[in-house]
């Protein structure tokens, strides 16, 4: 079986988090979602790189997430998780293909 891209999985944990969250309006499903992916992207991230991509990684989605929240208040719910998605995944990438 093919393995996801750990940049599409964090991606699709940041926007699948917020969806989930927004249509059920129960905040803490999306968490789960969001900490699920966070899970999956983050052992990937360690086998393909080691332990300090891994964390330095998952410092970078919370902090994505994060961030999305002050950056909704200025262009929107949808645009700031797109954003935030695209760039979790530009960094998870750039770093993972250099630890690869």
């Amino acid at each position: 079986m093919p393995r996801i891209p750990s940049p599409a999985i964090a991606a699709a944990g940041l926007v699948g988090g917020y969806a989930v969250a927004r249509w059920t309006k129960k905040r803490p499903l999306g968490g789960v979602v969001l900490a699920v992916a966070g899970g999956v992207a983050a052992r990937e991230w360690r086998q393909v790189g080691g332990a300090k991509v891994a964390g330095g990684l998952s410092a970078a989605y919370v902090a994505a997430f994060a961030g999305s929240h002050p950056l909704a208040k200025k262009v929107g719910a949808w645009p700031a998780v797109f954003s935030v998605a695209a760039g979790m995944a530009g960094v998870s990438y750039v770093v993972t293909r250099k630890a690869g």
